[in-house]
């Protein structure tokens, strides 16, 4: 076969360059819109997969939790309680769901851990108000760590009442913002000083007005985003002080003067809660928010309270019976009316399923999801319970002997009180006049029985006082308040607590410290080992100079001789009812005592006398520790 050689013209040559060209021009196009179609393709599928949880967090809703303190049950309008105004209350209850039975513990502190944590008090190390036994275990994990961990931005405004030192404070707690204070009390609510995320803030105006603005500032800077909001008001607590407008309303209705000041203090609070919805109506959040309103506790003073027995510190039902409304538009049904009883506890199990928020501790919880009963989907299945109560009569450490307490089921109330049971049929008596214990043995011995077990159960970890944390890398210094000392001997011989009684509340200091031996103990945790300067803060009067005292740790000791006189008078309020203790503070004095240096773990720093030249030696408001390197 011949072969024969192949020739181009130069045209037909430029041709096949072209085409050439074109072809590979193709092929490249070709390449490139593949790898884009490849990317556009890998873009969408990411977005599908992942659009599950970018919908699930858009639609997550917010939460609005509030409550008040010493708000009894009785103390709304819609409770059958003529004498007092409470529309917006009211509304809340007619909009969502309100609960028949609804507990919480008989005093402050324990009902906000419970709340917290969905765990009963006694397992956070929460038995009491003051002197550090109001104080949360910090390994406890509460609701707002876990709205944190699943992208929601937290906040609190109010009173916290369950620690005061990192990182028991709400900040070491997962809150991103905290605006109020840590006490159990406060005792001036008009132009005063509270703290933002630790630092001292002078406010304006009415406390329940201040805090409600900060809420609300929270609630607009994250509008586009899941919050929980956590509005914990301190009134109708005391002190009694009120704006005048509220005050001068409960005129002329018969009240006492005690009455007369919570209603007041509970009207203003309607009021604040009628600003936090209408934020939410021009927010267009309120279709998106979990709204709960409830108290801590029964009333205050002796006041209506649907006939029940017992007020705040009762183990009874007027003592631990509380409002709850909750609303929910869509998910709960206006008018909801929730029968089977209810407590604290479970709260945080509720708004965790409602919000599709991960538990994120291995803690056992003690609550359960109310869920069921808030959209009427199991009530047909919900079981009988029961509900348990505890009281440690003014702080005491309980030793083998039960502390007075009490068991609630849907029909029975058992009691134990000074040594004794008795037996309520909540049903056919619900202002418990009738002990029915004789009548009902086998009752009576199950509930009993009960109660010595759940006791048994959560006080395992025991009562001895959880120590202040000294040296936390988030506390510039570490304040050793007054009420949380231990006294030797006791309050009252020699050494005293300001204020009425022996308890040493919230902001009370060391007065009538006639005995030099006598002394005052802090019980401390150091985190950081290191050299720490010691502060401490006094007042002294003129008769009384001369006098010294010595502190002592760790085998170290510092004396200081006072020999200047600071003797500010106390500062008072603006009270509808005069109160003894009722007094802010003093213009504290304060002196370097020195350093000492401290290990990890565990010690005590105790304060004692040396030397008294007059009737008394200080006023003691405490000890700041500073580390220095």
């Amino acid at each position: 076969m011949e072969v024969r050689p192949c020739f181009f013209t130069v045209g037909q040559a430029d041709r096949a360059t072209r085409r050439s060209n074109l072809i590979i021009e193709d092929i490249d196009f070709i390449m490139r819109r593949t790898l884009l179609l490849n990317l556009a393709l890998l873009f969408v599928l990411t977005l599908i997969l992942s659009s599950g949880s970018f919908l699930q967090a858009a639609e997550r809703p917010n939460v609005l939790l509030i409550m008040t303190d010493d708000q009894g049950w009785g103390d709304v309008r819609s409770h059958d309680n003529p004498l007092i105004e409470t529309p917006q209350q009211d509304l809340l209850a007619s909009q969502g769901a309100q609960f028949e039975r609804f507990y919480v513990s008989p005093v402050c502190a324990p009902t906000r851990s419970s709340l917290l944590t969905g765990r009963y008090s006694l397992r956070t190390g929460v038995h009491g108000v003051t002197r550090g036994f109001e104080n949360m275990r910090a390994e406890e994990t509460t609701i707002a760590e876990m709205f944190k961990a699943a992208g929601y931005k937290t906040g609190a405004f109010g009173k916290w009442h369950n620690g005061r030192h990192y990182p028991m404070h709400p900040n070491g707690q997962g809150f991103d913002e905290f605006f109020g204070f840590c006490g159990g009390h406060w005792n001036r609510y008009f132009d005063t000083n509270l703290e933002h995320n630790k630092q001292p803030i002078e406010t304006e105006g009415y406390i329940t007005d201040v805090l409600t603005n900060h809420a609300i500032d929270f609630i607009k800077q994250n509008k586009d985003q899941p919050f929980f909001c956590y509005v914990p008001y301190n009134a109708p607590h005391s002190p009694w002080i009120v704006p005048e407008k509220y005050w001068n309303k409960y005129a002329d209705k018969g009240l006492d003067d005690k009455a007369r000041c919570a209603y007041a203090m509970v009207e203003s609070v309607d009021d604040n809660l009628g600003r936090l919805m209408q934020t939410l109506d021009d927010l267009k959040l309120a279709d998106n928010t979990i709204v709960l309103f409830l108290t801590d506790n029964g009333p205050n003073s002796n006041r209506y309270n649907g006939n029940m027995r017992g007020r705040k510190g009762s183990i009874h039902e007027g003592g631990i019976r509380v409002p709850l409304f909750v609303r929910y538009p869509g998910k709960i049904q206006a008018g909801t009316v929730v029968k089977p009883i209810a407590a604290h506890i479970d709260i945080l199990p509720t708004l965790l399923e409602l919000c599709s928020v991960e538990k994120t501790s291995d803690q056992p919880l003690d609550g359960k999801s109310l869920v069921p009963l808030l959209t009427k989907d199991g009530v047909a299945d919900w079981p009988q319970r029961k509900l348990f109560s505890d009281r440690l009569f003014r702080n005491s450490i309980p030793g083998t002997e039960l502390p007075n307490g009490s068991v609630r089921t849907d029909r029975w109330r058992a009691a134990y009180e000074r040594g004794k049971w008795s037996l309520y049929d909540m049903q056919a008596d619900p202002s418990q006049k009738q002990n029915v214990a004789k009548a009902h043995p086998a009752v009576m011995k199950e509930l009993s029985a009960a109660y010595a077990d759940w006791f048994k159960d959560v006080s395992q970890a025991g009562f001895e006082p959880i120590p202040i944390p000294v040296g936390h890398p988030k506390e510039k210094f570490t304040s050793l308040p007054a009420n949380e000392a231990f006294l030797s001997p006791e309050a009252g011989q020699g050494i005293n607590y300001s204020g009425k009684g022996h308890n040493g509340y919230a902001n009370s200091w060391i007065e009538d410290w006639t005995n030099p031996s006598a002394s005052a103990v802090w019980h401390l945790d150091v985190l950081q080992p290191g050299t720490y300067e010691v502060t401490l803060k006094y007042t002294c009067r003129a008769e009384d100079i001369g006098c010294e005292v010595q502190a002592q740790v760790n085998g170290q000791k510092l004396n200081a001789t006072i020999s200047q006189p600071h003797d500010p008078p106390k500062i008072g309020n603006q009270d509808r009812v005069e109160q003894s203790d009722n007094y802010m503070s003093k213009d504290w004095a304060k002196i370097k005592l020195g350093t000492v240096t401290l290990k990890k773990g565990d010690c005590d720093l105790t304060l004692t006398g040396v030397k008294k030249t007059g009737s008394e030696l200080l006023d003691v408001k405490g000890f700041e520790l500073k580390r220095v390197q």
